[in-house]
Formats: C-alpha cells, sequence, structure tokens
C-alpha cells in the first residue's frame, strides 16, 4: 500500500511538472524569440563593438546584482517553499519581510558603487570609455532587479510557474524589444539599447510586485513568532544564504569569465562575435528550465516531509527529460555551428563557429549538473556548492588565460566546457554520497543511440545535398523525425513517460 501511495505521489507530481513544463516551454520559446530578436536588432543594426559593449554592461550590471542579492534570493525560494512543507504562515512571513529590509540597503550600496566606478571599471579593466556611460545609467536596475527577482522567487515558491514564466520569459523581453523599436523609430539612435533596457526592467518589477501584492497578500500580513524563533529562522536563513552570495557571484562570473578576458586580452568586437555563440549554447538550458521551475518547489517541500524516495524518482525522471530534449539538439548544433549563427545573427559572427561548437557541449554538460545542484540546494549545503563553484571558475579563469591570447574566441569556449565537466562531474558524486541518489535511468542508453544513428545517416546526407536553407530544414526535419521514431523502437520511454502520453491523450483527444 505503501509502495503504490508513493507512486501516486511520483505520478501527481510528474504531471504537475510536466503540465507547468508546456507553459514553461511556450514562455521560453517567446522568451528566445524575442530575446534573440532583441540581440539581432542591436547587433545588426549597431554593429559587432556597440553590441559588444551592450553585452560586457549587462554583464557587469548581473554580475554586481548577484552579489547585492547576498543569497537571500535563493535563501527566500527554499526557506518559504520548505515552510509551506510544514504549512508554517508566520514564518513564510518573517522569511519575506527580513529578506526585503536587508536587500533594499545592499541594493542601494551596490547601485551607489556601480555609478562611482564606472569610469574605473570602464577604463581600466576594458580600455573602453564608451563602457562608462551604459555602467552609470544601469546602476539605477540594481534595486530594481534585487526586488524583481525576490518576488519572483516568492511567486515560484508558491509554485505559480505560470505567473513566473510570463513575467520572467515572456513580460520582460517583449517590453524591452518594443520600447527598443519604438526608441529607435522615434530617433534615439545607441541610447535606445540603454533606455529600452531600463524600461523593461522597471515594467516587468511593477507587473511582480503588483501580482504579490494582490494575488499572495498573505506574505505582507504581520508575523507572529517568538524571539527564539526568529533568531533561530535568521540564523538557518543567514547560513544557507550567505555562501550564496559567493556562489551564485561565481555563476555568473563563471558564465561571463569568457567574455571578461576576451574583451581584456583581445577587444570589444571580439566580445561581440562571441556573444553571438553564446546564446545559441545557452539553449541547452532550455529543456532544464521547463522542468525544474517546479521541481525545486516540490522536492523541498518534500524533503520538509523526509520523502526521500520521492525525490530519488522525480529526479531520475526529470535527468531523463533533459537528456531526450539535449541529446539530438547538442549533435545539430556540432554539425551546423555556422547555420545556427548566420541565420540568427548574419554572416559578421561565423567566425564564432568553431567556438560555438565547444561552448555547446559544455552548456549540454550544465543541463545534467543543473538537477546535482538543486538537490544539494534542497539539503541545504550551500557551502558546498560555493567550493564547487569557486573550484571550475578558477579552473575556468586559468584556461582562458592560458587559452585566449593563442586562440581567441575558441580558447574561452574550450575553458568552459572543461569546466562544466569538471562541475557535472563533482556534483554528481557528492549528490550520491550525500542523497543516495544516482539521478540515471537505463533507459538513457536507448536515448543516446536514437539519437546517433540518425545523426550518422545526416553527416552522410550532408555531403550529397547542396547547402541552402531549404534542404538545412529538410535534413533537420528528417533527423528529428528519425529521433522519434527510434526512441519508440528502441524502448527508451518507460512508465512514468507512457503514462504522461496517455494523460495528454485523454486531454486533447477525449471525446
Amino acid at each position: 500500500m505503501k509502495k503504490e501511495a508513493n507512486q501516486e505521489e511520483v505520478d501527481r507530481s510528474l504531471k504537475l511538472i510536466f503540465k507547468s513544463s508546456i507553459f514553461v516551454f511556450l514562455g521560453i520559446v517567446l522568451s528566445k524569440v524575442l530575446s534573440y530578436l532583441y540581440r539581432i536588432v542591436i547587433a545588426r543594426d549597431f554593429g559587432p563593438e556597440v553590441y559588444g559593449i551592450f553585452s560586457l554592461a549587462t554583464m557587469i550590471l548581473l554580475f554586481l546584482v548577484s552579489f547585492a542579492n547576498l543569497g537571500l534570493v535563493e535563501g527566500i525560494l527554499r526557506f518559504v517553499s520548505f515552510y509551506r512543507g510544514k504549512n508554517n504562515i508566520n514564518k513564510i512571513r518573517y522569511v519575506f519581510r527580513f529578506s526585503l529590509y536587508a536587500l533594499f540597503f545592499s541594493s542601494i550600496l551596490v547601485g551607489i558603487i556601480l555609478f562611482l566606478f564606472a569610469d574605473f571599471i570602464s577604463l581600466r579593466f576594458f580600455h573602453n570609455p564608451n563602457l562608462i556611460i551604459y555602467l552609470r545609467i544601469f546602476s539605477v536596475l540594481v534595486p530594481f532587479y534585487i526586488f524583481l527577482y525576490s518576488f519572483l522567487s516568492v511567486i515560484q515558491a508558491y509554485e505559480k510557474i505560470k505567473v513566473y514564466s510570463f513575467i520572467l520569459d515572456f513580460l520582460e523581453n517583449f517590453l524591452k524589444l518594443i520600447f527598443l523599436l519604438i526608441l529607435i523609430f522615434l530617433g534615439f539612435v545607441a541610447n535606445a539599447i540603454i533606455f529600452s533596457y531600463i524600461l523593461g526592467v522597471i515594467s516587468v518589477f511593477l507587473a511582480a510586485f503588483l501580482y504579490c501584492k494582490y494575488r499572495l497578500p498573505e506574505i505582507f500580513k504581520k508575523y507572529t513568532l517568538s524571539k527564539k524563533s526568529e533568531k533561530d529562522i535568521k540564523k538557518k536563513l543567514i547560513s544557507y544564504s550567505w555562501p550564496l552570495v559567493f556562489s551564485t557571484l561565481l555563476y555568473v562570473l563563471f558564465s561571463d569569465i569568457d567574455s571578461f578576458c576576451i574583451g581584456f586580452f583581445k577587444d570589444v568586437t571580439q566580445v561581440g562575435i562571441y556573444n553571438a555563440a553564446v546564446p545559441i549554447a545557452a539553449l541547452m538550458v532550455f529543456s532544464p528550465v521547463l522542468f525544474l521551475r517546479l521541481f525545486f518547489p516540490i522536492i523541498t517541500r518534500e524533503f520538509s516531509k523526509k520523502n526521500t524516495e520521492l525525490i530519488k524518482e522525480l529526479s531520475k525522471q526529470v535527468q531523463k527529460w533533459i537528456m531526450i530534449v539535449n541529446v539530438p539538439l547538442l549533435f545539430l548544433i556540432v554539425l551546423f555551428p555556422g547555420a545556427f549563427i548566420n541565420i540568427l545573427f548574419g554572416s559578421e559572427y561565423i567566425t564564432a563557429e568553431n567556438s560555438l561548437r565547444f561552448l555547446a557541449i559544455g552548456f549540454f554538460f550544465n543541463s545534467l549538473c543543473l538537477i546535482f545542484y538543486n538537490l544539494i540546494s534542497m539539503v541545504g549545503k550551500s557551502k558546498l556548492i560555493l567550493l564547487n563553484i569557486l573550484i571550475t571558475a578558477i579552473l575556468n579563469i586559468i584556461i582562458n588565460i592560458s587559452l585566449i591570447p593563442v586562440m581567441g574566441i575558441t580558447g574561452a569556449a574550450i575553458g568552459t566546457m572543461i569546466s562544466y565537466f569538471v562541475l557535472m562531474i563533482i556534483f554528481f558524486f557528492q549528490v550520491r554520497h550525500y542523497l543516495s541518489i544516482i539521478p540515471l535511468k537505463k533507459e538513457m542508453y536507448g536515448v543516446i543511440l536514437s539519437a546517433t544513428i540518425p545523426l550518422v545517416l545526416l553527416i552522410f546526407l550532408k555531403q550529397l545535398v547542396p547547402y541552402n536553407l531549404l534542404n538545412l530544414f529538410l535534413l533537420v526535419l528528417f533527423y528529428g523525425l528519425s529521433y522519434l521514431l527510434l526512441i519508440f523502437l528502441t524502448k527508451s520511454l518507460d512508465d512514468n513517460d507512457l503514462m504522461i502520453l496517455s494523460t495528454l491523450k485523454n486531454k486533447f483527444f477525449k471525446k
């Protein structure tokens, strides 16, 4: 009976994750389209140099935002999810209010620092005075970003994934693009980039705040807790959060080390070219985001109830779903990197072709690593996360310093690939040690085989047909259909997958 009840809970949770992933999928598709359009308009209308400056400015801004959040944004997500599992609204209110007070002061301080040191950063590190105006104006966004992420964490912890995805994925990118096009039309030229970005961020901050204020009003009410309880919660929250100040900071830096080093050793034009490859490789994070937005709140809630068997089954299944999406995507990007770059950014950026191959492999390792990251975060091992990211960030810097002067942007991509692989291996063994969970299923071998067989045929066909957009589309279509057919023929779908497919069938084809 206990096993049957647990399986029912697994089925229910998987259905929730999958149903939310459908909405997240639509949101992310729109997000990627709008985000790429936003970047493409900047890249094509203003050229690689301006695009490179904009890329550096946003990286520096988000790097400092990661520092200003004090790890409390992640702390809100974990502890609100945890206390929801225990039905303790007073502790949720305390976590939320304490965090907002602390974040208000930290974000103002960091914004002032960015404004005052904009010229030092621009001239000393990147040797480009045109970067100064971007950093000074962007400094006002630090508090808005911090509170935006805080409210989004609450929305995610309450498992309101549709709202979360709408605000973060669609609304922000849609508004940035619309503001950019309007400002260009009005003749603002380069200033259109700066002000479209600012208006987009402030607008989504207001949307997140208003949703929490009127749809989750209980979190704003006064709490009733003893001083001892307040002290205990504050101690746990700070103990969990402070390492995440540095681990989140390092993780953002980890993603942007390449661009910083390219900007230091080469020039902003090379940064712009490299950043045509990065968002394409980042498509590998697409499938994890689909499933992990609801995955983490659910496993944290179940962890508070000590339901480890459910967590184990969910981890294995979600990791398999990530593999099903990402393995064929990886093969296609590695086989046709130039086509992806040319279609999205233009031939001016085609020199990033080899970089894209290595970046795609690296981001694939990162996509597999995210399940492990969530599990370690769930148990509260934030100091361990900090150590892991610190080790691999240092490794990435060493490789970049060694390879970029010799190999340029390709050396940076190799550094990212190696570093993400090392990070994945470290997290894998830690999850096995602390939770006795190995989120791998035997059906994953069938997934890899199903993606490899049509790949061999695709490589052969590529040599026979003329290279044009129509033939490329037909080759990719052939590959996708062959892959789906082999998924079924190799029996790579298990009972959980068939249960989801049956649910979808009943939903869309019910009488």
